[in-house]
C-alpha cells in the first residue's frame, strides 16, 4: 500500500517534500500519516480529493509535489501501454511521455524500511479546525501538531493548547481538533475553506476585533437544527443551515477565488458561483479514468512502445543527438535496461523517427478529441475475443491468457460464447477529476477538467497495473439486433428517452446546455448487456469466493457503424494491483455446467423482486428523472465498485418478460422464466 505523507502547509506555490526532514536527519514531526491501497488512491483518494483520517483530513497533492519524491530514485518507474497512452495524450496534450506508478516500494521483510523514503505528499485540508473541548473554531496556525510515534501513524492530530473548555473547566494539554466540515465549490472544480466570519457578520467586519475568535456549536434539538457560528468579541451569531438550498446560496460570496488546495495555488478569473458542500459529500470529487485490457501488440504498436520507451528513458535531447548512430542508441538503450537485443536497426530507427516525429498541432488534437468516442478502447478488445484462432499464439509478456470454452447443451441460447480468461493485466491512467457532478454525463472536458498540475500540462499522468482473472459472454448478435429495432419502438423506451433529457438538463455543469443529451444516452443493447452483467455478478459472487464488491464490469455493446461491427458481450473481472494474480474462483465458473447453473438462477433471481409490483413496473415519468426501469437495490444494483454507470441504465423487463400492471408485455430477449 502507498504511504501517505503530510505537513501542515498553507497555500504556496512551492513544491512540497514532507519527507526533506528525513533527508536532512532531523528529529521532527513524523510524515507519514496513513496508506491506502493503489486503488483507492486512483478512484476513491486522489489528487484533489479529501481523505478521512482518524484525527483529520488530508487532500494529495498534484504531481508537482510528485517529483521531489521520486528523484531519491535513479530510475523512475514506467508503465509501457501505447494504446493508453495515446488517449491520454489526446485529452491532456502531446507533452505527456509516461504512465507511471505511484510512489511506493514493497516491503520484503515486515520491519524492512524498503520504501520509507516515498510516499504520496498531501496537505493539510480543510485548514480550520474546531475544538472538541471548547468548540473553538480557527485557522490550522491556531492549533499544535503532533505526530511522533514511528509506528502509529494514526495518533497524529491536531490539538488546541490551552483549551480552556466548556464552563471552565479546561485541559492543560489540549482538547484534540477536528475538521470543520463546511467547504465552497464550484462547476470549476475549484474548492475553498468556508469564510466563517464575513458569514457570521453577514459580510461585514466585526466592530470589535480585526480577527475574532469564533466558536461553532451544535444545537440538534428544537428549531435550530445544524450548526452556529459565534463572535467571540460581538456575540454575533448565524445558523450554517441559512447557507443551505437555492437561497442559501445567494447569501454565500458570489464570486469564486479559483483555489485549488492540491496544487497549493489560487486561479482568479473564474466565473462559477460557489455552493456550500459538507466536506464528506460523495460529489466533492469524481475522478476521470480510462482503462484498458492489455492485448497482445501489433508491430506498429510494438515500434510505438520502443519509442515511449525510448522517450522517456533516453530524454528527446540525447535522442536527437545520437539519432543518425544505432549503434550509439543501442548502447544508451542497453544502460537504461531497455531491451533492444532481438530488434533490428531498421526497427529502432522506426522507433527514433516516431520520437523525433513532430506533434500535431492542437487544432487538430481538439478536434479529434471532440470526435472521440471511449468506445475507442472497446474496439481492440472486442475484435481480440472474436478470434479464437489467436489465443493459442497470444503473448506471454501481455499478461493475458484465454480460452475458448464449451457452451452447456443447457445454457441459454441467446448466450452464443464463453471465454475463460484465467490471467489479464488491466491499465488504467488518470486524466484528472470533476467536482459537484460526473464528467461522463456532459462532454465538457477542456472546461470542467480539473488539472493535476500547475501550468496544466503534465509530463506523466499516474497509472496502475491490476491483475486477475474473468469471464467473458458473448450474445447472439442477430438476436440482439432484432430485439433492439423493437424495443425502440415501445412506450417503454420513450420513457427512459425523456427521462434521461430531464435528467441531462438538471445537472450542475453549466456547460450541458450546449449538448445534445440523446447523443449521451446508451442505446437499448446497453441497458440489456448492462443488466444481465449485474444479476450475474450478484450470483456469482455466491460461487467464486469472492465478494460482490470484489467483481467488476466491462461491457462491450453498441451498434455497426462506419468503421466497427456492433457488439454484445460483457466481461466480469476481479483484478488487485497490489498481488500478482488472483485465485482462479471466478474463471472456474466458466465451465459448462457451472455456467449454466449459474446464469438460470440469476435470471430466476432476476424474474422475482420483493419489491415488486412497484420494482417490475417503474417507469419514469415527468418530473421524474431517474436513470434505470425495473431495478432496485434488493434484484439488480451492485456496489458503486462493481458498475461502471453507478447504477444507471438498468431495466430487468430489458432482460426477462415481466407483468405489467396495463398495457402490453416488454418482450424481454431472454424472454419468460416459465421457458426456463
Amino acid at each position: 500500500m502507498a504511504d501517505t505523507t503530510t505537513a501542515p502547509l498553507a497555500d504556496n506555490n512551492d513544491a512540497l517534500d514532507p519527507l526533506g526532514d528525513a533527508d536532512e536527519g532531523l528529529a521532527k514531526n513524523r510524515a507519514k500519516v496513513g496508506s491506502a491501497r493503489p486503488s483507492s488512491l486512483l478512484y476513491t483518494y486522489g489528487p484533489g480529493a479529501i481523505m478521512d483520517l482518524p484525527n483529520f483530513s488530508v487532500m494529495p497533492a498534484g504531481l508537482d509535489d510528485w517529483e521531489p519524491i521520486w528523484k531519491r530514485r535513479d530510475v523512475v518507474p514506467t508503465i509501457l501501454e501505447p494504446r493508453l497512452l495515446n488517449v491520454v495524450r489526446l485529452h491532456l496534450g502531446p507533452q505527456v511521455d509516461a504512465l507511471r506508478p505511484f510512489p511506493w516500494q514493497p516491503k520484503k521483510v515486515s520491519m524492512s524500511t524498503d520504501g520509507s523514503d516515498l510516499g504520496l505528499p498531501a496537505r493539510v485540508f480543510p485548514q480550520w479546525f474546531r475544538c472538541t473541548g471548547c468548540d473553538y473554531l480557527g485557522p490550522l496556525t491556531r492549533f499544535t501538531y503532533t505526530n511522533t510515534h514511528p509506528f502509529r501513524p494514526d495518533l497524529a492530530q491536531f490539538t488546541h493548547k490551552p483549551c480552556p473548555g466548556r464552563g471552565g473547566r479546561g485541559r492543560r494539554e489540549g482538547s484534540p481538533a477536528v475538521p470543520a466540515q463546511h467547504l465552497l465549490t464550484c462547476t470549476n472544480g475549484h474548492v475553498d475553506e468556508f469564510p466563517y466570519t464575513l458569514w457570521v457578520h453577514r459580510g461585514q467586519k466585526c466592530p470589535n476585533a480585526e480577527n475574532p475568535d469564533l466558536k461553532m456549536r451544535d444545537a440538534n434539538v428544537g428549531k435550530s437544527v445544524g450548526s452556529t457560528t459565534i463572535c467571540q468579541s460581538c456575540n454575533a451569531t448565524r445558523g450554517m443551515a441559512e447557507a443551505q438550498g437555492v437561497k442559501g446560496r445567494l447569501k454565500l460570496p458570489q464570486t469564486c477565488r479559483g483555489r485549488h488546495p492540491h496544487l497549493g495555488a489560487f486561479f482568479p478569473g473564474c466565473k462559477a458561483q460557489p455552493a456550500l458542500i459538507m466536506m464528506g459529500a460523495s460529489n466533492l470529487w469524481f475522478p476521470s479514468t480510462q482503462s484498458i485490457i492489455v492485448m497482445p501488440r501489433s508491430d506498429a504498436e510494438q515500434r510505438e512502445a520502443l519509442a515511449d520507451h525510448l522517450r522517456v528513458e533516453l530524454g528527446i535531447d540525447q535522442i536527437r543527438q545520437f539519432a543518425d548512430q544505432i549503434a550509439v542508441i543501442r548502447a544508451l538503450a542497453g544502460a537504461r535496461n531497455i531491451d533492444v537485443a532481438g530488434l533490428t536497426d531498421a526497427d529502432i530507427a522506426a522507433a527514433i523517427a516516431d520520437v523525433m516525429a513532430p506533434p500535431e498541432s492542437e487544432a487538430d488534437r481538439e478536434e479529434r478529441r471532440a470526435n472521440w468516442d471511449p468506445i475507442e478502447l472497446l474496439i481492440p478488445e472486442w475484435r481480440y475475443l472474436q478470434k479464437p484462432t489467436l489465443f493459442p499464439e497470444q503473448q506471454n509478456n501481455t499478461g493475458l491468457m484465454v480460452t475458448e470454452m464449451q457452451r452447456g447443451p443447457d445454457l441459454h441460447p441467446r448466450i452464443h460464447r464463453v471465454v475463460g480468461v484465467n490471467r489479464m493485466k488491466k491499465v488504467n491512467a488518470v486524466l484528472g477529476f470533476t467536482r459537484l457532478d460526473e464528467m461522463d454525463r456532459v462532454n465538457d472536458v477542456a472546461s470542467r477538467l480539473v488539472e493535476l498540475t500547475r501550468n496544466g500540462k503534465p509530463s506523466w499522468v499516474p497509472a496502475t497495473e491490476d491483475r486477475g482473472e474473468g469471464i467473458f459472454l458473448q450474445l447472439d448478435l442477430d438476436a440482439v439486433g432484432q430485439w433492439e429495432r423493437h424495443i425502440e419502438s415501445t412506450p417503454l423506451w420513450d420513457a427512459h428517452v425523456e427521462a434521461h433529457r430531464r435528467n441531462f438538463t438538471r445537472r450542475f455543469s453549466e456547460t450541458a446546455a450546449a449538448v445534445n443529451p440523446d447523443t449521451r444516452l446508451p442505446g437499448p443493447r446497453y441497458w440489456l448487456v448492462h443488466t444481465l452483467s449485474h444479476i450475474l455478478i450478484r450470483e456469482m459472487a455466491i460461487y467464486s469466493g469472492y465478494g460482490a464488491a470484489s467483481l467488476t464490469e466491462r461491457i462491450y455493446a453498441w451498434r455497426e457503424e462506419p468503421g466497427r461491427e456492433a457488439a454484445a458481450g460483457l466481461l466480469i473481472c476481479t483484478t488487485a494491483s497490489d498481488s500478482d494474480g488472483t485465485l482462479g474462483g471466478l474463471v472456474a465458473l466458466s465451465e459448462p455446467a457451472k455456467l449454466q447453473n449459474i446464469v438460470l438462477a440469476a435470471l430466476r433471481r432476476a424474474a422475482r423482486c420483493s419489491s415488486d409490483p412497484v420494482c417490475a413496473q417503474r417507469t419514469p415519468s415527468d418530473p421524474e428523472d431517474f436513470l434505470h426501469g425495473a431495478a432496485c437495490h434488493t434484484c439488480a444494483f451492485a456496489s458503486e465498485t462493481s458498475c461502471e454507470k453507478a447504477n444507471r441504465f438498468l431495466d430487468r423487463r430489458f432482460l426477462l418478460d415481466l407483468p405489467t400492471a396495463n398495457g402490453p408485455v416488454v418482450p424481454g430477449l431472454f424472454g419468460s422464466i416459465h421457458g426456463l
